[in-house]
């Protein structure tokens, strides 16, 4: 891997866990040779299904960003590379000791600032998929310049020296802290309302994709479960995984423990196989278009205890109630509660003990984004949120299972892209 691609996924990289990070490495080591199974050689390929998102809607994005902005008082939103870059540019940028940013002031145009030698490589993605194409103003600076100095000027030239600037909530803090020092003039605040205020609440092209990227998920999971078995490594597992999102024409992430592993949540590095009638728990997902999917299914290969299947069971009543609970109007907290209430009275509380996690979190772009839903955010739910439901539990030395689906808020409760899970036999009927 070139510095440069280091550079554009080291924000996706860094966001993933070790053991995620692991599994994939590992995956990517171990393609499997010959035919390919039945259920995987069948996945059909879908990309055709997905449709980008237009330079119409990213302008649409950035006139709602000032929407918010004029709310809330704010001169101008400074972001760097990242999610929100993307998001309302379609430009993706790494994060270097070099500055690139694109700031939107509340009025005039917006700009970018970039290092005078890659100013030609920013401007060749100024084309028709760009909001203000060739004609947004590009600031550049040499090795001995201040990048940060610019988008003072910049702003300055759009007619604002004082007022609030927000900046992207994960800009590194050299570039905010120099931002601030060099534009003396202004108040540096959190950017997450603007942000945030644009990205959380999705429009029905977006919430397309995430459906798709669900779906086609799924059915990748379903594939591959159908294809492994007992005696199989979890680095088998991942990747046959692989090679189904790879038939399905995207790509992704996932993750597989086994046994007591899979009492971790976030999985383990070490070495595992695939046993008759122990757990198996699989987590992560496909991105279309820059959309992710986020789902856990667990498993047994064999026949589950009865006490796997009564922890199946409570999971299950766990994930319908924040499901249910999950309306317009409602605090976030208030979803986290219904989901904990159920595993609490069901004799696996009291609170964290074995539902560690919070109840879930925000998805679209990014895997996990603002907001979360978990006890203390009173934050309340608007419609076309999308969220993850994920309770669990997870009995450590013993098994863990997690269900999770993503669904988008609604006025009657939260619709999930994916049915829940009816079994730890049949993991992937419809409910």
């Amino acid at each position: 891997m070139d510095r440069r691609h280091f550079l554009s996924t080291s924000a996706l990289a860094a966001a993933a866990t070790p053991a995620m990070l692991q599994a994939q490495r590992e995956a990517a080591a171990a393609k499997p040779s010959g035919p390919l199974p039945p259920s995987i050689a069948a996945l059909k390929n879908q990309r055709a299904d997905a449709k980008p998102i237009t330079v119409e809607e990213r302008i649409q994005r950035i006139a709602r960003a000032r929407e918010l902005m004029a709310q809330q008082g704010f001169a101008g939103i400074v972001l760097a590379g990242g999610t929100s870059l993307v998001y309302f540019t379609g430009l993706n940028w790494g994060i270097s000791e070099r500055m690139l940013c694109y700031t939107i002031p509340v009025k005039g145009d917006p700009f970018i600032v970039c290092p005078s030698f890659e100013e030609d490589r920013v401007r060749e993605r100024l084309d028709g998929s760009f909001p203000g194409g060739q004609n947004t103003k590009v600031y550049t600076w040499h090795e001995e310049d201040s990048p940060y100095a610019l988008v003072n000027k910049g702003m300055a030239d759009a007619g604002f020296r004082t007022g609030k600037l927000g900046l992207e909530e994960k800009m590194p803090f050299v570039y905010a802290n120099e931002i601030g020092k060099a534009s003396p003039g202004m108040t540096i605040v959190d950017a997450t309302p603007i942000t945030a205020g644009c990205r959380m609440i999705k429009s029905p092209h977006e919430l397309q994709l995430m459906r798709l990227a669900n779906e086609v998920t799924l059915k990748a999971y379903e594939a591959t479960y159908k294809a492994a078995h007992p005696g199989m490594t979890t680095r088998e597992f991942t990747s046959l995984m692989m090679v189904a999102y790879a038939q399905t024409g995207f790509s992704g992430s996932n993750s597989c423990e086994v046994g007591p592993y899979s009492a971790l949540p976030h999985g383990s590095i070490m070495p595992q196989v695939i046993k008759e009638n122990d757990m198996v728990l699989i987590d992560d997902g496909i991105k279309i278009e820059g959309y992710q999917a986020d789902i856990s299914r667990a498993w047994v290969y064999g026949t589950p205890s009865d006490r796997m299947k009564k922890v199946f069971d409570i999971v299950h009543a766990a994930q319908a109630a924040a499901r249910a609970a999950a309306k317009t109007g409602v605090e976030c907290q208030a979803v986290d509660a219904a989901a904990r209430d159920v595993i609490t009275k069901a004799g696996f509380g009291p609170d964290y003990k074995t539902f560690p996690h919070r109840v879930g979190h925000g998805i679209g772009m990014d895997g996990h984004e603002w907001t979360y839903l978990v006890r203390g955010n009173k934050t309340k739910l608007q419609t076309n949120m999308t969220f993850s439901d994920e309770p669990g539990i997870f009995l450590k030395g013993e098994f863990g299972i997690r269900l999770e689906d993503d669904m988008v808020i609604t006025e009657s409760g939260g619709d999930l892209f994916t049915g829940q899970s009816l079994s730890l036999t049949e993991p992937f009927s419809k409910g």
